[in-house]
């Protein structure tokens, strides 16, 4: 009995003194703490963060002009560790599987499956009362966007980061690329801008058959791409599948039923295929669509060989004076009355921005640090930099980059300057994307905003963000539903080029229906409804 009272007692003296020690952390941390204003911490501390490092960004954000501001700041001073795209997941995969985990991870497209796999664990740490507490911006936009919230909740009911979020009327960054015509050859043929997909056909037919510029080309080519892809998705809304965005391939709502789609084994589908099938057979599309290369692409775009295409804004992305010839296109009406825009960016389409994990010891700091990036100063800081050095306010009250960015001496681009001083190019940052400092892109300038403007009015709504799948149906979704997703994308390409003939479509609707079809619609079935739920 004595032996048994000793053994509890010092059983309780240890849990005593764990309880005090956790305390007394908290109470250190939060002693030196501002839960308002700057700097976030009196006297400085040091956090490591792991960081994505895309080709276009800065490459040391260890000195960094915006970083050595906010660090003056903020009194937080981050040891980033740059890990580039070509290791990342490597690297990431590395970081979690052994444990040696930084503070938080930053800029990193982390799946969503492992950030509910390791929430759930206990690695990274949940949000809700950190935001509630010491996020102020982030909440307000919160509470003012509710989808926001139900994007970026976890079935758990958890926040596991702070996500990449796009303003909502922020549209030319919203619609990506877009569908763009040679206005001047339109004119020369004497055609008004195609607003029906067979107004379209004639349009390209006219290019291919006439003399649109005048001058007797032979090489003029009625659509070019940089690859098929971006000609299909731009047609999918006007033939009716893809009607809750593109974030999760393949599925969709049936118009007619309400349910849960595979759409490419539907009819609308075969019928968009058969009308590109046309497209390609009668030399309205580049022969070489599907093998050519970017540069090549760029290098026919600027020499004026594409009577249309779909990319980035052309003046941006391309450059020279024939891309000056085209403009926006609208979305196109298909044959049964379809008309919308299916390419829409969900407002968040990174929720692995910023996550923090168990390793921090500062989370309340932490969580200042990146909420700053949320609200209008810090937004301004993190995309235009500091007033005097990288930008000026115009007449108009409104920031502007300094000529030195605008025009470089050196023959850069705006993004080359840009990020000498600047980390947001390559994306995934934790921030608001807006209209107003993501200044100097392809989708912020006139004539994408200008294109935008014409595809507004059919953007469909509310589109589905990335789905959050289990580890287990993220297993199965890699063996049997890559096996999908390859078949699915070699046969679109054959039945467009004519190698296979769309009359064995009920051998191909019959493979996919063999391949676990029923099984992979169990999986988006039951992750629409945790995000339903929601």
């Amino acid at each position: 009995m004595k032996r048994k009272l000793i053994l509890v007692s010092v059983v309780l003296i240890f849990v005593l003194v764990g309880c005090n020690k956790e305390d007394t952390v908290a109470t250190e941390n939060l002693d030196d703490f501002n839960e308002t204003g700057m700097p976030i911490v009196d006297e400085p501390i040091e956090l490591d963060f792991f960081a994505r490092q895309a080709a276009v960004s800065n490459d040391n954000w260890n000195d960094v002009l915006v970083f050595n501001e906010y660090e003056d700041m903020t009194n937080m001073n981050i040891n980033w560790q740059m890990v580039t795209d070509n290791v990342i997941t490597e690297k990431l995969n590395l970081a979690l599987g052994s444990g040696s985990l930084p503070d938080a991870f930053h800029t990193t497209f982390m799946s969503n499956s492992d950030m509910m796999k390791y929430g759930e664990q206990g690695v990274f740490i949940p949000l809700n009362d950190l935001i509630e507490e010491y996020a102020p911006n982030f909440r307000k936009i919160l509470d003012e966007n509710p989808i926001i919230e139900k994007q970026i909740t976890f079935p758990d009911g958890n926040i596991y980061g702070f996500p990449k979020i796009t303003d909502e009327e922020f549209i030319a960054y919203r619609t990506k690329a877009k569908p763009w015509i040679n206005k001047k050859w339109l004119d020369n043929l004497g055609l008004d801008m195609p607003k029906t997909t067979e107004e379209f056909y004639e349009y390209l037919k006219a290019v291919k058959e006439g003399d649109p510029t005048g001058e007797g080309d032979t090489d003029i080519v009625p659509y070019g791409g940089r690859e098929i892809d971006a000609l299909i998705t731009y047609l999918k809304g006007s033939f009716g599948v893809a009607n809750k965005g593109t974030s999760n391939a393949y599925i969709d709502l049936d118009p007619e039923t309400d349910e849960l789609r595979f759409y490419p084994i539907s009819d609308a589908y075969k019928e968009l295929l058969e009308y590109l099938h046309k497209l390609y057979d009668e030399g309205l599309i580049a022969q070489n669509i599907f093998s050519i290369e970017d540069e090549q692409y760029r290098a026919n775009t600027k020499k004026g060989m594409y009577g249309s295409t779909v990319f980035f804004a052309l003046t941006v992305s391309v450059g020279g004076e024939k891309v000056e010839e085209f403009v926006g296109m609208p979305t196109l009406e298909g044959p049964y009355g379809d008309k919308e825009w299916v390419n829409v960016t969900p407002q968040v389409d990174n929720k692995s921005a910023f996550v923090i994990t168990n390793e921090n010891e500062h989370p309340e700091a932490t969580v200042r640090w990146v909420d700053h990036f949320y609200g209008e100063e810090g937004m301004r800081l993190f995309f235009m930099g500091v007033e005097g050095e990288t930008y000026e306010i115009n007449d108009d009250g409104e920031p502007e980059y300094m000529d030195y960015i605008l025009n470089s001496e050196e023959g850069n681009t705006i993004a080359q300057e840009q990020s000498k001083y600047l980390t947001f190019q390559g994306g995934g940052f934790p921030s608001v994307t807006t209209e107003e400092y993501f200044q100097g892109t392809a989708e912020s300038s006139d004539e994408a905003i200008a294109a935008a403007e014409k595809l507004k009015p059919d953007l469909i709504e509310e589109p589905w963000p990335p789905f959050i799948h289990t580890e287990e149906e993220m297993d199965k979704l890699n063996s049997f539903g890559s096996d999908i997703a390859k078949y699915v994308d070699e046969m679109e390409d054959k039945f467009i080029s004519g190698k296979t003939s769309l009359d064995e479509w009920d051998d191909y609707v019959n493979t996919i229906k063999k391949m676990n079809l029923d099984e992979y619609m169990d999986i988006k079935e039951a992750a629409l409804e945790r995000y339903e739920k929601n």
